[in-house]
């Protein structure tokens, strides 16, 4: 990692506040798979399934509840007793977060709202390096707590482990298919995947190229990228802030990992905790991908003032940040905020209870991570009495005949003459 101060830091902040992504050089390659699924279906998904997925000549691109029953009743103990601990948590919060349905009545006019659940998702559970057990987990739960009555997963080569926690939650649809072919079965149908009313979950830059594609004919989460980890402190625990940002950092080469500060002292105990660390052992010496990515896109940024280090962590709007108690009110934009020292990034990710889909790439300034409001729909009601109406009729007809939209104040006019 580097260390960057004064106007080195500054025009760093400025680039990273205007990073973009490389979707528009694949989105041709991207485009012709959509178009070949939504035109083909089955036929195409499954060549691509075998090309790009692995599947074998001899599997279903479905998996049966029996596999998925059998993987969970082969599971380690241990493991089932964590998925069932991080579940609880995570409905627990999710519980929480529900919207309510509401109504209010005054003077003859009636308002409220309805909460109705989305009929179907599609949730994108990446294979890649890891068996992404908790991204089931994030993406399932939330929508079984919202009410969606079919909830479809896929996932590139899933795990034994993602099919013990799918059998765990009760997940019924469950494909062996990933990458832009399964966005594009997802969001048009084929024989086999049934299309959806919206697709949630992280995935590589062709999940995510092929959600921004499809995202005129179906709905999406967002456009998630590498992650992001920030933390700003000016006298933190240098072993902590280290063993974040390389936890973070392991996720993926690309990984975005700034520690901001304004002590220099600090920022150098960090760099060292990296490098060699109290025992003098590197925290990178067995991480490849950590070491990979904080060589290229790690940095220390110091700081004049903690209203500078917050003014550039707001700018930069990170998907996972750190902060000290008395700094919360300083925090704007944001995926998810962890305070003080025992506040881990990883408990965000896999247990705490918050959702680890977030905004990355600067979307965190518009809006947070994945909720159970992204699996439901507020619709508005109104009811107005003859009354009711009558009392706001001067100003509808006032605003529509300035709006050039007579027939709209005709509409008005033709209930207040016959009440």
């Amino acid at each position: 990692m580097r260390i960057l101060a004064g106007k080195s830091a500054e025009s760093y902040v400025h680039l990273i506040e205007r990073r973009g992504s490389r979707l528009n050089e694949i989105e041709p390659t991207v485009r012709n798979i959509v178009e070949d699924v939504r035109r083909r279906g089955d036929r195409a998904l499954l060549k691509y399934a075998r090309k790009f997925d692995g599947l074998g000549a001899k599997q279903n691109m479905r998996v049966s509840n029996t596999e998925m029953r059998t993987a969970l009743d082969a599971a380690p103990t241990e493991l089932v007793s964590a998925v069932r601990t991080a579940e609880r948590r995570i409905r627990h919060f999710c519980e929480r977060q529900k919207p309510k349905a509401w109504t209010q009545s005054a003077n003859g006019i009636s308002l409220g709202q309805l909460v109705r659940p989305l009929d179907s998702v599609g949730c994108y559970v990446p294979g890649g390096r890891f068996p992404l057990v908790s991204t089931l987990l994030m993406t399932v739960i939330p929508a079984q707590v919202a009410g969606v009555k079919s909830v479809r997963v896929v996932s590139p080569k899933p795990s034994p482990e993602v099919l013990a926690a799918a059998a765990l939650l009760g997940v019924r649809d469950l494909f062996r298919v990933g990458g832009t072919q399964a966005i594009a079965a997802l969001a048009y149908g084929t024989e086999t995947v049934a299309r959806v009313d919206k697709i949630v979950g992280p995935g590589n830059i062709y999940v995510t190229a092929a959600k921004k594609l499809v995202s005129f004919d179906c709905a999406i989460d967002m456009l998630a990228g590498p992650t992001e980890v920030v933390i700003v402190s000016e006298r933190g625990n240098p072993a902590f802030i280290a063993a974040d940002l390389v936890a973070q950092a392991e996720h993926d080469p690309e990984t975005l990992a700034l520690f901001i500060t304004t002590s220099k002292k600090i920022a150098v105990a960090v760099v060292g905790e990296i490098r060699g660390g109290g025992s003098g052992r590197s925290l990178l010496r067995e991480n490849a991908i950590a070491k990979e990515s904080l060589n290229a896109r790690g940095s220390v940024l110091i700081a004049n003032s903690r209203q500078q280090a917050f003014n550039w962590a707001n700018r930069i709007a990170p998907e996972h940040i750190t902060v000290a108690t008395r700094d919360l009110r300083l925090v704007q934009n944001a995926g998810s905020v962890f305070i003080g020292d025992y506040s881990a990034q990883a408990a965000g990710d896999y247990a705490s209870g918050p959702n680890h889909v977030l905004p990355t790439a600067g979307a965190a300034r518009f809006r947070g991570g994945l909720s159970v409001i992204d699996f439901v729909k507020i619709i508005t009601v109104q009811e107005l009495s003859s009354r009711g109406l009558r009392r706001i009729a001067r100003a509808i007809i006032t605003l529509a005949e300035t709006e050039g939209l007579r027939a709209h104040a005709d509409s008005i006019r033709v209930r207040c003459a016959n009440a």
